[in-house]
């Protein structure tokens, strides 16, 4: 099929869709040819040489020496201040089936294969999340945890899963402690729930998440509980903080709690406030390399930055350190151009393959050096489209990346004798 045969037809219409979904940007300073080319091949449902249909293979992550942790977001159904802010019926997907590609193989829009566009709301979708992640040795799943000082926001997954004894896959919060904006970037303009904190914030924060806390499905760390604080430092005094909690857990019945603080936004020194631990959370506190210059650009007006994915990989690698408490994370090709129209900040480059090779470099790290009930590696994200980082299942890859996160797990099996040992600045076992 020649791609350009009806370029000329549809040039008027697409032009008046880019200038609906992607306002401010004019229409007129985009490569329309190669633009109509992109989306085309997206609507004809192309796949990529990568694409890996669904399988029979089960990989039990009981049966592996490390534990896999993916991040949730929990915003996939309508919620009453988006409803207001957004439109009636706004959920993540709006944003995500809008975007448009800003470059030659730029990956939008990303449209989600099996699942579909899915409504948190339905138990089964769950399910079926879970199961997925269970086939391919996904240990569990760590939910941002939305709370304003006493103000609720995307709780109903989590209370789902309280509710429902079958939705079994191990879970444990990541508290997103910063106010919630038009711009879901936790900065200061364009507040619309803003996130303060107080002594007393800290006992009913502990108090309202008690529940998930004593579930026997949650994520434990030598047996402690574990709780993911993603900005320490916009606590007033997070080493206060982390005290009056574990004294509340302790004397609640909970038992000691493992907290540990999200390397994001330039947080790093856990030890200084007390915490237990850093998981890293790529492409936060990493290192990055604009390839701006090496691309070609359908929108002349392009805002945003484009930054070498494999870069980004040996950065993360390298800040691995075994004096630390360190948990290693990894990331798919994190992309937020559909929450950033034309001003998106995109990690091009990552294929399933160079995604393996990252976590199994990880895996290795955690088997090497840390206790057999701490080898924990954290994945961003299990289903964050709208950043362009998901292990779920899409039209291009299909399930090409819980594929490779699979043959990750399968190869830490137990019952293998020996681990090869890896120089991280290389990315190469030995």
């Amino acid at each position: 099929m020649n791609l350009y045969r009806s370029y000329h037809k549809c040039k008027m219409r697409l032009c008046s869709f880019i200038n609906k979904i992607a306002a401010p940007i004019s229409y007129r300073l985009f490569n329309l040819k190669g633009l109509y080319s992109e989306q085309l091949k997206t609507a004809l449902g192309k796949t990529d040489d990568n694409y890996v249909p669904l399988s029979n293979r089960h990989v039990a992550a009981d049966k592996s020496a490390l534990r896999l942790i993916a991040f949730y977001l929990p915003q996939f159904h309508p919620l009453e201040i988006n409803n207001k802010i957004w439109g009636e019926g706004f959920t993540e997907w709006t944003n995500v089936s809008k975007a448009i590609p800003q470059f030659k193989g730029h990956y939008q829009p990303r449209l989600p294969g099996e699942l579909g566009f899915y409504d948190l709301r339905l138990k089964e979708v769950q399910k079926r999340q879970m199961e997925l992640a269970r086939q391919h040795g996904i240990y569990g799943f760590c939910y941002y945890h939305y709370w304003f000082a006493g103000k609720r926001v995307m709780e109903r997954p989590v209370q789902q899963i309280l509710d429902n004894p079958d939705l079994d896959l191990p879970f444990c919060l990541c508290w997103a402690n910063e106010s919630w904006t038009r711009h879901w970037d936790g900065g200061k303009k364009d507040v619309l729930i803003p996130q303060d904190h107080s002594p007393e914030d800290d006992i009913a924060f502990i108090q309202e998440i008690e529940p998930a806390l004593k579930d026997t499905r949650y994520i434990r760390i030598n047996g402690k509980p574990l709780l993911i604080l993603y900005r320490p430092m916009l606590i007033p005094d997070p080493a206060a903080t982390a005290k009056r909690w574990r004294e509340y857990a302790r004397d609640n019945n909970i038992g000691d709690i493992y907290i540990v603080g999200v390397a994001s936004f330039g947080f790093s020194n856990y030890k200084d406030i007390g915490f237990d631990g850093l998981v890293q959370f790529p492409p936060h506190n990493i290192k990055c390399q604009n390839i701006n210059n090496k691309k070609t650009f359908y929108n002349l007006d392009f805002r945003g930055e484009v930054f070498d994915y494999t870069h980004a990989v040996a950065e993360a690698l390298s800040e691995l350190s075994p004096g630390q408490n360190v948990f290693p994370g990894v990331m798919m090709e994190w992309d937020n151009e559909a929450r950033k129209p034309g001003r998106g900040c995109a990690y091009h480059g990552c294929t399933p393959e160079i995604y393996r090779q990252w976590l199994d470099a990880a895996s290795h790290y955690v088997i090497e050096n840390k206790a057999e009930n701490e080898r924990f590696v954290f994945i961003n994200a299990w289903n964050e489209w709208a950043e362009g980082t998901y292990l779920e299942p899409d039209r291009k890859y299909g399930y090409a990346y819980l594929s490779a996160t699979a043959n990750v797990v399968e190869k830490h099996s137990r019952n293998k004798k020996s681990i090869p040992k890896v120089d991280y600045s290389t990315n190469n076992t030995t």
